[in-house]
C-alpha cells in the first residue's frame, strides 16, 4: 500500500498533564489530556472561571483566528487559541481520541515547538481502541492562491509535505523541506522546531498586547542585524522551513482525519493552510473517506471506501 496506516483508532493509555505560559496572554495555564472513547475525535474543555461550559472540537469548522496563531471555538464565548503545535503532535503520533482539560484560554507555549506534546504522549502511552479508522484520501490536484504565496493538495500514496518559504532576511532566506509524515519523521525532523520572529515585530505586538508571554525560551528571535540572538542557537540549520511545516502539520489536523495524498505550500501561513483545507474539504470530487482492511489471505492491508455520514469532521 506504501502508506504506514493504522487499521484502528486510539486514544491515550494513561492521563497526563503539562502547564507553561500563553505566548500571547503571557499567562500561567495548566493543560490536562485524558483517554477519551472512538469516534470522539479532540475536544477542549476549559475549566478556568471565566468558561461557560462549552465543548470546543478540533476542527476545521471551529477556526475563528489564523492571524497570529490558529484559535477555535466561539469568539464572543469559550475560545482555545495556539492550537497548532499540539495538534501537530497528535496527529504526527496518530492519536484520534483525547479529550483535554485547560484552565485557560490559550495552549501552552512550552518551548516554541511540539517537543513537550510529543513526551507527554510517550509518557502516557498509546491505546487501540475498536473501531475503524478513516482517513481523507485526496483525489485530485486542489490549489490555492493569495498574491505571490500558494497552496495545494495532491494525490499521493502517503502523507507528505512540501514547504517552502522565502524571506528577504538573509538569516532565513529561502528554504524549503519535504517529509513522509510519520511519527519517527515528525518527532526527528519537525517537532522540536521552534516558532520564530524578528525583535521589531516582536516590540510591536508586545505595544499592541499580544505576544506578552513570548521570550527567548520558547522563540527564535532575530535581531535587527539580521542575526538569531538566542544564545543556543538554531536546533537544525533549516529550523525555520521546518517549525512552518510543523505549523502546516496542525493546522491540516483540524480536517478531523488524516489525509492520504500530499500538501505543497509555498510562502505560507495559518491562514494559507486553513484556507487551502476548506478549500479541499468543500470540493466533493477532490477527495474520498476510506478504510483499512486486511485481505484473507493476511497480506497487506488495502484501502477502500466507505460511505461517510453527513455530520462528520470533514463535511464543512
Amino acid at each position: 500500500m506504501g502508506a504506514n496506516l493504522l487499521e484502528y483508532q486510539t486514544t491515550l493509555e494513561s492521563c497526563v498533564s503539562l502547564s507553561g505560559v500563553g505566548v500571547h496572554t503571557g499567562k500561567s495555564v495548566s493543560i490536562q489530556f485524558n483517554p477519551a472513547e472512538a469516534d470522539t475525535g479532540v475536544v477542549f474543555q476549559r475549566t478556568d472561571a471565566q468558561a461557560t461550559g462549552q465543548t470546543i472540537r478540533a476542527l476545521a469548522a471551529e477556526v475563528v483566528e489564523t492571524d497570529l496563531c490558529t484559535a477555535l471555538g466561539d469568539p464572543a464565548g469559550d475560545n482555545i487559541a495556539t492550537v497548532e503545535h499540539l495538534m501537530a503532535a497528535l496527529s504526527a503520533m496518530g492519536i484520534d481520541n483525547v479529550s483535554i482539560e485547560i484552565d485557560g484560554p490559550e495552549v501552552p507555549i512550552m518551548d516554541g515547538s511540539a517537543k513537550a506534546f510529543v513526551d507527554a504522549f510517550q509518557q502516557a502511552g498509546i491505546r487501540m481502541l475498536s473501531e475503524k479508522r478513516r482517513y481523507i484520501r485526496v483525489l485530485k490536484p486542489v490549489r490555492i492562491d493569495s498574491g505571490s504565496s500558494w497552496a495545494e493538495f495532491r494525490p499521493h500514496n502517503g502523507t507528505r509535505f512540501e514547504v517552502e518559504i522565502d524571506f528577504e532576511s538573509p538569516a532565513i532566506g529561502r528554504q524549503a523541506l519535504s517529509v513522509d509524515l510519520n511519527a519517527d519523521t515528525f518527532a526527528r525532523e519537525v517537532a522540536l522546531a521552534r516558532t520564530f520572529g524578528f525583535i521589531k515585530d516582536v516590540e510591536w505586538l508586545w505595544s499592541a498586547g499580544f505576544a506578552l508571554g513570548s521570550s527567548l525560551e520558547n522563540s527564535v528571535v532575530i535581531g535587527e542585524n539580521h542575526r538569531v540572538i538566542n544564545m543556543e542557537g538554531l536546533r537544525y540549520p533549516d529550523e525555520f522551513v521546518r517549525h512552518k511545516m510543523l505549523d502546516a502539520v496542525g493546522d491540516l489536523a483540524l480536517a478531523g482525519a488524516r489525509f492520504i495524498g500530499c500538501f505543497r505550500s509555498y510562502r505560507g501561513g495559518h491562514r494559507l493552510n486553513a484556507a487551502a483545507l476548506r478549500h479541499l474539504l468543500t470540493d466533493s470530487t477532490a477527495f474520498e473517506i476510506v478504510e483499512t482492511t486486511r485481505r484473507k489471505s493476511g497480506r497487506a492491508a488495502e484501502l477502500i471506501a466507505v460511505n461517510a455520514p453527513v455530520h462528520a469532521p470533514w463535511a464543512l
